[in-house]
């Protein structure tokens, strides 16, 4: 019975309606059912609502550059400041376009030690965020620290791996895109 319902709102939406607005339409008609039963009707029917505005990829790989082998390995431990950071970047959308935000996050302290915003996702805004960590923590060289990122572009460019090489800081990168690894440090993507 639910799922005849659940059809007769999204067709009667013309099949823009998603889990969340189906499920309001159910309520205000009087019938009461969970929103993860709704959501799990809907998808077992093969019913999807419409969304708005165009998906935006931050991480494109290069699969021509060499990449740093991943020396973190998910383990988001560090047992003193300056032994791991985690950086990576965002996007926020605005009135006027997207707005790229850029961070180094020490995985001890879980503070972001650089960032940087920019209305372009190039490499150097990245850059700018790590210059911004190094001039902060100033860590010295040979001191075992590791930068870990994703594989997007702007982190294995040649420019950013020589400035870690330079700092004395051992680079690390993950899998593309990987929202885990932020994660897993206490920020997610989009927040």
């Amino acid at each position: 019975m639910l799922m005849a319902e659940i059809r007769r709102v999204y067709e009667a939406n013309f099949r823009v309606y998603g889990v969340r607005k189906v499920w309001r339409q159910l309520a205000r008609e009087g019938i009461v059912s969970a929103r993860c039963t709704v959501a799990r009707l809907m998808r077992a029917m093969g019913l999807q609502g419409v969304v708005r505005g165009k998906k935006l990829r931050t991480t494109v790989p290069d699969p021509a550059s060499a990449c740093p082998l991943d020396q973190v390995n998910r383990q988001f431990k560090a047992d003193r400041p300056n032994r791991l950071w985690v950086a990576d970047f965002t996007y926020v959308a605005t009135w006027s376009g997207f707005v790229y935000a850029a961070f180094v996050v020490d995985v001890f302290a879980r503070r972001i030690v650089g960032w940087r915003v920019s209305r372009s996702a190039r490499a150097d805004f990245v850059l700018d965020a790590l210059e911004q960590a190094l001039h902060q923590r100033r860590p010295f060289a040979g001191s075992g620290l590791v930068c870990h990122s994703d594989r997007g572009s702007q982190y294995v460019s040649i420019r950013y791996t020589e400035r870690l090489i330079e700092a004395g800081i051992e680079p690390s990168v993950g899998s593309v895109g990987d929202s885990y690894d932020c994660e897993s440090v206490g920020f997610a993507r989009g927040t």
